[in-house]
């Protein structure tokens, strides 16, 4: 099938930012991949004007036959990938002398190793098609040392500088590839994490916030348009905190 109109991939839409930059991406006139629907998601798209490819089990990034599989769904249906978009991770706190070397594995596994696969799918296609936009979501924990998630922040800050290396790599050809790094999102996983959830708590953290406040989804989306939705050309290999100040 060939489409007139720009085809994204986003690689998870059953939570976090997945479902409100499909909703975006719909409404800004792409036809789309999603892995992992949330209920209701594929009909809202569709009421939107979007063709929409649903590819299930695509939670584990980690997984190399994951991204080959939305990347296979995308060609199969629509023969291009003009952008893609990707958020992973494996949270491990605890202080660095307690840690161990299965803590090690399993943030490499969740933050590295994840978006590895998931530039190595996308990127090949659109470097022969001499064009497209990749955006992966790490974290701001990346960016500064971070109390109590040493091995986290170690590897966010290894995803964070595989985007640029990569960026650099594929930019002759046309290709664009950034990272967004959130902390202090406003939804239930990092709620649950922090303990948000309780008022008291939640004023701590908040307290952190240079803005005061927690992030919404539906905002972070917003932010994430310009390096997916073809609008802006002419940025790559750039890491930018989206965190209220904290970066």
């Amino acid at each position: 099938m060939t489409s007139s109109r720009r085809i994204a991939l986003v690689a998870d839409t059953s939570f976090y930012v997945g479902p409100p930059i499909a909703r975006l991406l719909a409404q800004r006139g792409h036809d789309l991949v999603i892995g992992n629907p949330a209920e209701g998601l594929v009909e809202e798209l569709e009421a939107l004007g979007a063709a929409v490819e649903a590819v299930p089990h695509t939670r584990d990034l980690s997984n190399p036959d994951t991204s080959a599989r939305l990347v296979a769904a995308a060609m199969d249906r629509f023969g291009r990938i003009d952008a893609a978009v990707a958020f992973s991770g494996r949270v491990v706190t605890g202080w660095f002398l307690e840690s161990t070397l299965e803590d090690l594995q399993s943030v490499q596994r969740g933050c590295i190793e994840a978006p590895y696969h998931f530039l190595r799918a996308v990127t090949p296609v659109m470097v022969a098609q001499e064009g497209g936009q990749v955006l992966v979501l790490t974290s701001a924990t990346g960016a500064r040392h971070t109390p109590n998630a040493p091995l986290y922040s170690a590897a966010r800050a290894g995803a964070n500088m595989l985007v640029k290396n990569v960026a650099a790599e594929v930019a002759r050809h046309g290709v664009q590839v950034n990272a967004i790094g959130t902390n202090f999102m406003d939804f239930p996983e990092f709620r649950r994490a922090s303990g948000a959830d309780d008022p008291a708590v939640r004023a701590r953290i908040e307290a952190a916030v240079p803005l005061r406040r927690l992030g919404t989804v539906e905002e972070c989306a917003a932010f994430c348009m310009p390096f997916i939705d073809g609008s802006s050309g002419f940025t790559t290999g750039q890491f930018v905190g989206y965190a209220g100040g904290w970066v």
